[in-house]
């Protein structure tokens, strides 16, 4: 470890001024139903160097909630530990993935009118801490809020009014909010092993920041990150995150699937589904036999064996049930068809073969595998699209201020009013 890697642009979010990256250590922490990373890196003049990374079974975790605190609390140690050692550092402050507590999307606006105002980051800053303040429900809590448009006057769709003149402008914000008691029990499993949580980030909005390019951002792209105990849908338009979704359906649901009617025991069937599961049909799954260890069978009668084809059907029967859901999701929210046409599979569970043309059949869309941008000094189990999060957090943590995606900013106080260029607190939204 230790290569420096130069960091891919991925668009940049409404509003905000090119990336340039930090300085100092930095540290992402992706908590999930199966594994849990910790990547430790720092930010130079080139770069990123990567310090040292740690990938570790996820325990007391389900369908990414915490289930059980204390063996969350030990899993997450153990990686952080692990990925310290390997860094020879020690971290304080680490960023956060977060997917639990029902992920739901809030849309607000908020306006101001002057008078031929010459538009300031003071005016966009009083703005933004208004649209984003009304980003709240009861029994929600937002985890991150960001623009994705201005309005000066009657013109929409722009991305930064700063140094324009108008007389009213407007702002719409999304943010994506969570249930408080499942959030708080992941910030306590992270904090009681003395860690400080900088920032936390919607886990597939940071897959996204690792796989998607610029293009895919402006022109409009659905991205699916399949976990294994989670699939969450990200719309993504003129650079900007639009629509955020998540149900509890994922990897560890097929494995679940293979032991369920094969009768074998969980970690056999996660082995056949490695080896052997494919999504295709069962024409081209082929009739080898698989050798499928019985559950409490020993000795001779402790094997069956069962056509390849068969395995197909049990895999595809929940890919097509899990796509199924994404399509209806997309059309009860209305962004099927604004989204465009394109989408992005990415996560542990969409590497299974025949998963890419199952998504493509159900969707109606053009479907590409997503993986993240190349770290060079990772292990290897620290690389592919079921660690997109982990580097989308990294390369956020790199590239963005805090404030840029912070759902609570500071009160802001109204800019001093100058010549021409009257600010008028009263605003108008709807």
């Amino acid at each position: 470890m230790g290569e420096v890697f130069r960091i891919r642009s991925n668009g940049r979010q409404n509003g905000a001024r090119p990336a340039t990256p930090r300085s100092g250590l930095i540290a992402a922490l992706d908590v999930g139903s199966s594994k849990i990373i910790c990547i430790i890196g720092r930010v130079e003049q080139r770069g990123i160097r990567v310090l040292g990374a740690a990938l570790r079974e996820s325990r007391g975790i389900r369908s990414g909630t915490v289930v059980n605190v204390d063996l969350a609390e030990q899993s997450i140690g153990e990686t952080v530990e692990a990925a310290e050692e390997l860094a020879d550092q020690r971290v304080q402050d680490v960023m956060l993935s977060v997917q639990c507590g029902q992920p739901k999307s809030i849309h607000a606006r908020a306006e101001a009118a002057g008078s031929n105002v010459v538009v300031s980051d003071p005016h966009l800053r009083m703005l933004l801490a208004d649209a984003k303040g009304r980003c709240r429900e009861p029994g929600l809590e937002a985890i991150q809020a960001a623009p994705t448009e201005y309005v000066v006057d009657q013109t929409r769709g722009i991305s930064d009014p700063r140094n324009m003149v108008c007389d009213r402008l407007g702002v719409s914000v999304h943010a994506v909010a969570v249930r408080s008691a499942p959030l708080q029990n992941l910030r306590l499993a992270v904090e009681r092993r003395q860690l400080t949580i900088s920032r936390q980030l919607f886990a597939p909005y940071a897959s996204a920041i690792a796989t998607l390019t610029p293009d895919e951002m402006s022109l409009g792209v659905t991205l699916i990150d399949m976990g294994a105990g989670c699939t969450s849908v990200c719309v993504f338009r003129d650079n900007a995150l639009v629509h955020a979704d998540t149900f509890a359906a994922g990897g560890m649901d097929v494995t679940k699937d293979i032991a369920f009617m094969l009768s074998t025991p969980l970690a056999a069937a996660e082995r056949i589904k490695t080896l052997y599961g494919s999504a295709l049909g069962e024409t081209d799954s082929g009739d080898d036999l698989i050798e499928v260890p019985l559950m409490g069978e020993e000795g001779e009668r402790g094997n069956s064996r069962v056509r390849r084809a068969h395995v197909a059907r049990i895999i595809r029967a929940r890919i097509e049930d899990v796509f199924g859901c994404v399509r209806e999701r997309l059309e009860k929210s209305g962004f099927d068809v604004s989204a465009g046409r394109r989408a992005v599979l990415t996560g542990g569970a969409s590497q299974l073969a025949g998963v890419r043309d199952v998504a493509a059949g159900i969707l109606n869309k053009q479907v590409r595998l997503g993986s993240p941008q190349s770290f060079p000094g990772l292990a290897a189990s620290c690389t592919g699209p079921g660690c997109a999060t982990a580097l989308g957090l990294l390369i956020s943590a790199a590239t963005t201020e805090a404030e840029s995606t912070d759902p609570s900013p500071p009160v802001i106080a109204a800019p001093p009013r100058n010549g021409i260029a009257h600010w008028i607190t009263e605003r108008f939204f709807g």
